[in-house]
């Protein structure tokens, strides 16, 4: 196998000042960033083997230029003291939300948290009573199958369906699964692993599950600003319906769509007054706040970032089709075609090895885990990086598919 090598930084930019910098900028997707050395949870997770890490959601590319720069300057000041969330921030998520998404939220119903797995095991709290059911999907991102025992709520997991090569919701296997002891549903939209963005007329049917059963939902929507295909739109949950609003929690962030995990910066949208004040007061003392460059990040990302995103959303559908033509040419592999997220999810069933993942990587390509998530003899691959190293990344996968005996 080809070492991966060196991966310099990309050149330095011209300095411009940020009103200017969208117009005057071709953003760079393909120059590698090099993060080794740089304590990256995603690049340190296989040493000095020659595996190339495409398993954990964040991507190998620069952050929008505005946030760079937003992040030196808090940095210049000096001063890192507590911070709460700036005025101009909690107006930009409001605007943003109405603009992007026709939903208009209130400036009392953003609850700032400092990531969104936080946020899922706080709603698991809020929610109901110790014992009761927690009711989600599989597959799904895994925190969703944890966070319920962790609350001491009991886990139900219905599995979706497939239908025309599509994942859907399975609601009349949701409908009796909050038929018991469920107070609260965990919902992914767009979807990880499966890359759906549910449809307005999916989303009626799964609330008119919850409205029957008297369930709360958190709604997990940090992808929200990841859809590929043109023709799908992103619909908050809670704004299909004011009255059930009030019993829904949404999780939303920045950072994924502009590559800002590590910085800590989330938020709820919680409708519902009673609602809300549990959630406060299931996070009081255990969840820390959100620190002065997450918020500042936030902030450069959503009031100046959308050039960059429109951008990196023509690159990712560019790395998405190239990986459905290569997957669709390496049978028995076979996936989905990815609606949002730069998530692919590969059925490796049909491969006749035992542990997909750990194949794979013994051929030089680190994936995440079907088991994590719910359904083993699946991978998730994670096509946010220059295109290069995607195709040689496909390349091992191709050769170890053919190297089996």
């Amino acid at each position: 196998m080809r070492r991966l090598g060196s991966m310099p930084p990309p050149g330095a930019r011209a300095a411009a000042p940020l009103t200017e910098r969208s117009r005057l900028i071709a953003f760079d997707f393909d120059t590698p960033v090099d993060r080794r050395g740089t304590a990256s949870v995603k690049w340190d997770r296989y040493g000095n083997r020659d595996v190339i890490p495409l398993w954990v959601a964040d991507m190998d590319f620069r952050s929008p230029p505005e946030v760079i720069e937003a992040l030196a300057a808090r940095a210049a000041h000096g001063v890192f003291g507590y911070t709460h969330a700036p005025g101009a921030l909690v107006e930009t998520v409001i605007a943003k939300l109405r603009a992007d998404h026709d939903w208009r939220v209130e400036p009392e119903w953003i609850v700032w948290l400092p990531g969104l797995v936080a946020g899922i095991n706080v709603s698991c709290r809020a929610t109901g009573e110790p014992g009761d059911d927690v009711v989600t999907t599989v597959p799904v991102y895994p925190p969703f199958l944890t966070a319920p025992a962790q609350s001491g709520r009991r886990l139900v997991t219905v599995p979706m369906r497939e239908r025309h090569g599509r994942s859907t919701l399975d609601i009349e296997g949701i409908a009796r699964a909050l038929g018991g002891r469920a107070s609260l549903f965990i919902l992914c939209n767009p979807h990880n692993p499966a890359g759906r963005v549910f449809t307005r007329e999916e989303l009626d049917a799964f609330l008119d599950a919850c409205r029957a059963h008297g369930a709360a939902v958190c709604s997990d929507e940090i992808h929200c600003g990841l859809v590929l295909d043109p023709d799908a739109r992103h619909i908050p949950l809670a704004a299909l319906d004011p009255d059930f609003a009030a019993r829904t929690i949404t999780l939303m962030a920045p950072s994924k769509t502009y590559n800002v995990p590590g910085l800590g910066c989330s938020f709820a949208v919680i409708p519902g007054e009673g609602l809300r004040r549990r959630f406060l007061a299931a996070k009081d003392g255990i969840v820390p706040d959100v620190n002065a460059f997450g918020y500042e990040a936030a902030l450069a990302a959503y009031r100046h970032g959308e050039p960059w995103r429109s951008a990196l959303l023509e690159y990712l559908r560019g790395n998405r089709d190239l990986i459905e033509r290569r997957i669709a040419a390496m049978p028995p592999l076979a996936m989905a075609h990815v609606e949002a997220t730069y998530l692919a999810w590969i059925d490796a069933r049909g491969a006749a090895v035992p542990d997909p993942c750990a194949f794979f990587e013994a051929a030089g390509v680190g994936l995440g885990d079907g088991r994590h998530f719910g359904a083993p003899g699946f991978v998730r691959l994670n096509f946010g990086c220059p295109r290069a190293l995607l195709e040689e990344a496909l390349d091992r996968m191709a050769r170890a598919l053919a190297g089996r005996s």
